[in-house]
């Protein structure tokens, strides 16, 4: 009865309380569930990822490419998320003062406390979280955060036959340029499989990697590969180089071998910058695009996904 109970305890922390705010649309095959932004009873209430657009799972010709990678369920936990969901970096951190606020897209104005500098793994006081809007249709959900005096941010998700489709724009409505970078996490789990040799990730590019590296992996040529199946706690991550500063180079590819599992991402802006980071249950190449928007302008950008 004991190891019973533990059981459902375990699992309790696993997963919301509640059923949060959802969407499910589908089209050509492509099955999606979405999260939707909800400042009461959302999926994701952290302060680290843009809370538009999180996508539980997708199914598409007998594969899933996205599930829960994490043990412990917390919805203002940063890193309580699933599937493609991106993050902006932050904007006016260092000029705030402690009690003043900063920005983050996706977010809001988020409190600054006293520390020694900006930590992602810390969910702060959101200050002031704008307004949401959502509409649906059969094959897309439209996001629209609205930050009164600061900016307009829209994403909608769309699939299609074999395809699932970012689309993104940020308006500025305020009187201070809007500079960041943004970054998409992905969270791939290609068939809920182990991350291991199975699984190679493959960009057009010479591929190679900064002084951080950890792990138990390479790269060779266009490629990187892991050298074992991945245990509990073993990690494989790097900064990755070789792009150029063109759109092209923002083509990446995931495939489980053992499953028959693909997918390729691309982008229609260039890298600013390529991290990656795996752990044994998620796959995560990052791609990051850079964001500039003075007041009164708008910029758009889009992020494709091809599944086989």
């Amino acid at each position: 009865m004991l190891k019973l109970c533990l059981c459902c305890v375990l699992a309790a922390s696993a997963a919301p309380a509640a059923d949060p705010p959802s969407a499910q649309i589908a089209n050509g095959g492509v099955h999606a569930k979405l999260y939707l932004p909800d400042a009461e009873n959302g999926y994701y209430r952290a302060t680290r990822f843009d809370w538009a657009g999180q996508i539980a799972s997708l199914e598409y010709q007998g594969h899933n490419y996205f599930g829960q990678w994490f043990e412990r369920y917390d919805p203002k936990l940063h890193d309580s998320i699933l599937g493609p969901v991106e993050s902006f970096n932050a904007i006016g951190y260092d000029e705030a003062k402690v009690g003043g606020t900063f920005l983050r897209i996706g977010v809001g104005y988020l409190r600054k406390p006293e520390e020694t500098r900006l930590s992602d793994f810390k969910t702060y006081e959101i200050a002031d979280g704008g307004k949401w809007s959502v509409k649906t249709g059969e094959d897309w959900v439209e996001m629209t955060h609205n930050l009164g005096g600061v900016y307009v941010y829209r994403k909608t998700v769309r699939v299609a036959k074999g395809q699932l489709v970012l689309e993104h724009s940020l308006r500025n409505t305020g009187k201070t340029t809007l500079d960041t970078n943004v970054f998409n996490h992905n969270f791939y789990m290609l068939d809920n499989q182990p991350t291991g040799p199975d699984v190679v990730v493959s960009v057009p590019f010479d591929l190679g990697h900064g002084d951080d590296w950890r792990g138990p992996g390479e790269t060779k040529g266009k490629e990187l590969r892991y050298l074992q199946e991945l245990e509990k706690g073993q990690t494989v991550s790097s900064t990755l180089t070789g792009y150029a500063d063109r759109a092209s180079d923002f083509d990446i590819r995931v495939e489980n071998k053992k499953t028959g599992a693909k997918v390729r991402q691309t982008g229609d802006r260039p890298l600013s910058r390529l991290y990656f980071w795996s752990i044994r249950t998620t796959v995560c190449p990052e791609p990051y695009i850079h964001v500039h928007v003075e007041p009164g302008q708008e910029q758009s950008w889009r992020i494709r996904y091809d599944f086989q």
